[in-house]
């Protein structure tokens, strides 16, 4: 049953990071054939964000190694977007020789995670994404900004409100259309987000400019969406089937569940686009490539039983 609530938005755009976020914390190497099947499912359950892979070292994430023989296999729609996760100007570069046309830079708020994600101190962080950004732009590039770290993290504890302010504002002023809120290892409660979203407003950085990104690793993921709904925020990410969590940080487990997300949206008259029954398929396909279940409870409440 459909049943609205007051104050939240008529549609919200799911931005799908299954593909990249997901698999790339997966023990689990999946073919490019794979991959490139379930983009095109999650595309044909309603999906029209879907960041497909990252151009980091394989070194560091051998799970997308193939990034560039992903794309090209990839059936391309002018109602789909790809975007693509690009660490510096090597990123950049091959991004720009995929034909890439959206981008994403993913920054921390903590100096602990921003030298063990990135090897570098917030501010060496920053001043590499600057030509990232410049450069992205100047070829007419569409930019998203992540922030990790927002609501805690594993070696510093809760994380002040400013000092995510600040990281976010640095990235933004860089010309970023987009920034991405990550609660990475699933702490966050609802006061907590409605307070992040408040302050980055008050620093002139607006709702209609969020997503957020939540875990679920204390149940809170929901909850959390719901709060920055209530905020003005209409772009949430999600994993298909909650898969995922983050490589530099062990405490992250899986992401929000799409299905989890969908349902809830729907539920409360929400329009999305998707078709949930085709979601779940696809999630229960990709949980029989990964060799486990999928975490997600609606997948597991809509598959049959056994």
């Amino acid at each position: 049953m459909r049943v609205p609530l007051d104050g939240l938005p008529e549609r919200v755009t799911i931005y799908e990071v299954g593909p990249r976020d997901g698999l790339q914390n997966e023990d689990t190497i999946v073919p490019v054939a794979d991959k490139a099947e379930f983009v095109v499912r999650l595309a044909d359950a309603g999906l029209r964000t879907i960041e497909t892979t990252s151009f980091v070292h394989p070194k560091w994430i051998p799970q997308l190694a193939d990034a560039a023989e992903l794309l090209d296999v990839l059936p391309r729609d002018p109602d789909l977007r790809y975007p693509v996760l690009v660490p510096n100007e090597r990123g950049l570069d091959r991004a720009l020789a995929n034909g890439c046309t959206e981008i994403a830079i993913f920054g921390s708020a903590t100096e602990t995670f921003a030298r063990r994600n990135l090897n570098r101190t917030i501010d060496e962080s920053l001043e590499m994404f600057a030509p990232v950004v410049e450069r992205a732009l100047a070829k007419g590039l569409w930019v998203r900004a992540y922030v990790s770290m927002v609501c805690g993290d594993p070696w510093e504890g809760d994380v002040p409100i400013d000092q995510v302010v600040s990281v976010s504002t640095r990235l933004m002023d860089m010309g970023c259309s987009q920034l991405s809120l990550g609660d990475t290892i699933g702490v966050g409660t609802p006061g907590q987000v409605t307070a992040l979203i408040e302050a980055h407003a008050a620093a002139g950085i607006g709702a209609d400019r969020l997503a957020v990104h939540f875990h679920d690793t204390y149940g809170q993921a929901l909850s959390n969406t719901l709060a920055a709904l209530r905020a003005g925020v209409t772009t949430v990410d999600a994993s298909a089937g909650g898969i995922g969590g983050c490589p530099y940080a062990e405490s992250a487990t899986g992401n929000l569940a799409t299905e989890d997300l969908v349902w809830m949206l729907h539920g409360l008259g929400i329009d999305t686009g998707v078709d949930l029954a085709k979601l779940v398929a696809t999630s229960r396909w990709m949980a029989g490539r990964l060799g486990r279940p999928s975490p997600s409870r609606v997948v597991q409440a809509l598959s049959p039983k056994e």
